[in-house]
């Protein structure tokens, strides 16, 4: 089993920028496609970013040129930076791994407030 933990969230600025952390334990994690997926209230949830094995990436549209994902293969984790945020940004992120044929696994989620 592969247990996600994420963290780095929390109340910013508009414009501010933070680094979300996504932390895998139970198995390593360097053979699944990693994802970021965020949902806000009300709203369904919806793919941010990808990365895969090999260290390709994927963005939403609504994202691209200000967040970038990465994963750190030695440490099992990946990473969300996010510059420019803006309060349509404001959702509870959540760290996915997919490998083809298998059910996910999700993260509990983290909250990220854009708020002035």
């Amino acid at each position: 089993q592969v247990q996600l933990v994420e963290s780095g969230g929390g109340l910013v600025q508009p414009g501010g920028s933070l680094r979300l952390s996504c932390a895998a334990s139970g198995r390593r994690c360097s053979i699944y496609t990693m994802g970021w997926y965020r949902q806000a209230p009300g709203k369904q949830r919806e793919l941010v970013a990808l990365i895969s094995s090999g260290d390709s990436t994927t963005y939403a549209d609504s994202v691209k040129g200000r967040f970038t994902i990465s994963r750190n293969h030695a440490k099992n984790t990946v990473y969300l930076q996010m510059n420019s945020l803006n309060p349509e940004d404001t959702a509870v992120y959540y760290c996915k791994a997919d490998r083809w044929a298998y059910p996910p696994y999700w993260g509990q989620g983290t909250q990220v407030t854009v708020s002035s």
